[in-house]
């Protein structure tokens, strides 16, 4: 062991982020706060109070709700039922004598090693945070125990405040009071997340290994037990070696705690893990992954947190997408145990349609993957123009051979190709006193890009530029724009993948780094349907808890991104796209359509956006892995799968203009 004291001591100390020094220091001003707003009159009166309600909390509770058997529901528009948010522990619990004491030893070892002398709150745990905070050290076991986590997980929201930290003591007070440690620490450990919808280690242990927690081998059990710390980070499928990191860190605290022998650790350290290459588990609902993601990003928001689209270093970036992802899978977890009543705006027709649009289209397209799934991919999202929310979303082909659960529609961002000129080109161009009729140069630029036909026509309209998707031009408008400022349209519609580097000219023609969802199309062109003013796209209408009270409810959130003038023009415009241009002939029958389509270098993504004055939609149609596909372009498969899909939601709604 003097190896392992000798390596400890050569640990450098890390640079924390600011998240991290916030989160920490809040749990000591927690400590420091009981002590001092108990002297000071003025906040006694609220100390007292949350005292009261942590009482009242845990006294009116019961054990269904601290073992979480709350079943959740998503329903439809039409009141139908999308899923059930059913946990794998509501059928996997472990009762105190089921779990093993390895597991136990394993939790308390790593998250409270005091447990069983505390009544709660471990205030020597909370001093030496306080301590190695001060010093810059590593931080290995938090202040909060193993019954506070239990607390905040059960009863409490993951807000970052004072108020929250002192109840989640309270709470753990009163718990401890209630029931015995072995019946806390069997909460805990059926109660906490384990990544891809586990809950409980039994779960846990079924899905990554295939076998109960009972036959797991002390390194199987310590790596299951790393899980929980971050379900994102140490998630076993997409971040084995994390997960191993930690598993570690894990074995060397139950050594140190004299739970397991110097043999055992080693050999412990030595195993290798073999996480099930099946185990991930998929269920194929677009509709229920993307309202679990709305709804998940609302109590974030009613928390707080707040959501970040502009970065000045790609460093910045990483925390706040760690930060995120973080903060995610906690809410994630607690929607899971909260037994909400989610209704949502998702059209089971729309749905139907969509799926049924892109399947078909993509029929003969029967190559897979390794994985099973089609290599052949398409994402799609359907917004209502007047709400400004989601009535159908798909993320990929369906297949009855294979299910998956990554919805491309939202969580995939592709390079849009000419799909983004109206977006930071020609609607800011219309601002500035372009028109229709302004004339502009297509001519070869020596920095500039090519047009796709080889050609150069002089002087053209700027009607024309748009409708022939003419990249000179829109290369040269951008440059007179500025990056910036023609960015700049982007951010206030929160695309959430752009990068510093796509402060270039190429971005005139959608040659962007990462790039744009469907989701985030479809929300940019709806603010061109309805005259400037953009709305977050979501699908949630409404929250009730188990009890039937409403949480959330949706609020029409409006911000005027494009002049009213300069988004009629442009829809003027691109209504030309589907007479006279690039999707020619592709349009709703009886109905006024408007679009672009966008094709990437080497015909690698295909895209469609387009919309009526009822709804807007975007397609996307590619490989996962980029490459060329013969005769992918956007106003082949994407705009062909707009158009039977439009004119099928269309159906029997009366003809309407624009604006009215």
């Amino acid at each position: 062991m003097e190896e392992i004291k000798k390596k400890r001591k050569r640990k450098k100390r890390k640079k924390k982020d600011h998240s991290f020094y916030i989160i920490q220091g809040l749990m000591i001003f927690a400590f420091i706060a009981i002590i001092f707003l108990f002297v000071k009159s003025d906040y006694a009166g609220g100390i007292f109070h949350l005292r009261k309600e942590a009482v009242e909390t845990v006294r009116n509770s019961t054990l269904e709700d601290i073992q979480g058997q709350r079943v959740g529901t998503i329903y439809a528009s039409d009141g139908s039922i999308i899923t059930e948010l059913k946990n794998e522990r509501n059928i996997r619990y472990l009762t105190s004598e089921e779990i093993p004491q390895v597991v136990k030893d394993a939790f308390v070892s790593i998250e409270d090693k005091r447990f069983y002398k505390h009544n709660g709150v471990d205030f020597f745990a909370l001093t030496r945070a306080v301590t190695k905070l001060i010093n810059r050290d590593a931080i290995t076991q938090g202040g909060s125990t193993i019954t506070q986590q239990l607390a905040r997980n059960v009863y409490l929201t993951h807000e970052v405040s004072w108020q929250r930290k002192v109840k989640e003591m309270f709470i753990a007070w009163e718990l401890e009071k209630m029931y015995s440690k072995d019946q806390i620490l069997e909460f805990y450990v059926n109660n906490i997340f384990y990544a891809n919808n586990c809950y409980g280690i039994e779960s846990a242990s079924q899905k990554y290994f295939g076998k109960t927690i009972s036959e797991c081998s002390i390194s199987e059990v310590a790596f299951l037990c790393a899980i929980p710390n971050s379900p994102s980070r140490f998630d076993p499928l997409d971040h084995k070696e994390s997960t191993l990191t930690r598993r570690d860190v894990i074995l060397e605290a139950m050594y140190e705690n004299k739970k397991i022998s110097e043999g055992e650790y080693k050999e412990a350290l030595a195993e290798v893990i073999t996480v099930d290459s099946h185990s991930k588990s998929y269920e194929q609902s677009w509709a229920r992954s993307y309202a679990i993601h709305c709804v998940v990003e609302e109590m974030m928001e009613a928390d707080g947190f707040e959501f970040q689209y502009d970065f000045e270093q790609v460093t910045d970036r990483e925390a706040y997408e760690e930060l995120y992802d973080a903060t995610f899978a906690e809410y994630r977890e607690k929607l899971f145990l909260s037994g909400y009543q989610i209704y949502t705006s998702i059209d089971p027709v729309h749905q139907n349609a969509l799926q049924n649009a892109i399947d078909v289209k993509l029929e003969e397209y029967n190559t897979k993957n390794t994985n099973g799934s089609y290599a052949l991919q398409c994402a799609a999202t359907c917004v209502d123009n007047e709400t400004g929310l989601v009535t159908a979303i798909v993320g990929g082909r369906s297949q009855e051979d294979i299910s998956y659960d990554y919805n491309r529609a939202y969580l995939s961002s592709r390079p849009p190709g000419s799909a983004i000129k109206p977006l930071v080109v020609y609607t800011p161009l219309l601002e500035r006193g372009y028109t229709a009729g302004s004339m502009v140069e297509d001519k070869k630029y020596p920095e500039g890009p090519k047009n796709a036909n080889g050609q150069y026509a002089g002087s053209v309209s700027l009607r024309t530029a748009v409708e022939k998707s003419i990249n000179t031009v829109a290369w040269s408008k951008f440059n007179e724009l500025g990056a910036e400022t023609a960015m700049q349209y982007l951010l206030e519609m929160e695309f959430a993948d752009i990068m510093p580097q796509d402060y270039t000219g190429s971005s005139a023609l959608g040659g962007f780094t990462r790039g744009a969802s469907t989701l985030e199309m479809s929300g940019a062109y709806t603010a061109l349907a309805n005259g400037g003013t953009y709305r977050t796209p979501g699908c949630i209408l409404r929250v009730e808890d188990s009890y039937g009270n409403v949480v959330m409810e949706h609020q029409t959130e409006e911000k005027q991104v494009y002049e009213t003038a300069a988004a009629e023009a442009m829809t003027e415009i691109l209504q030309g796209v589907m007479t006279n241009g690039t999707a020619k002939g592709l349009g709703v029958a009886g109905m006024p359509s408007a679009g672009k389509t966008g094709t990437t270098n080497e015909n690698k993504d295909g895209w469609f956006a387009g919309y009526t004055p009822y709804y807007t939609t975007s397609i996307w149609v590619g490989y996962d892995s980029p490459r060329w596909l013969k005769g992918l372009t956007g106003s082949a498969y994407p705009a062909e799968i707009w158009h039977n899909f439009m004119e099928e939601i269309h159906t029997g709604l009366p003809a309407k203009n624009f604006g009215e």
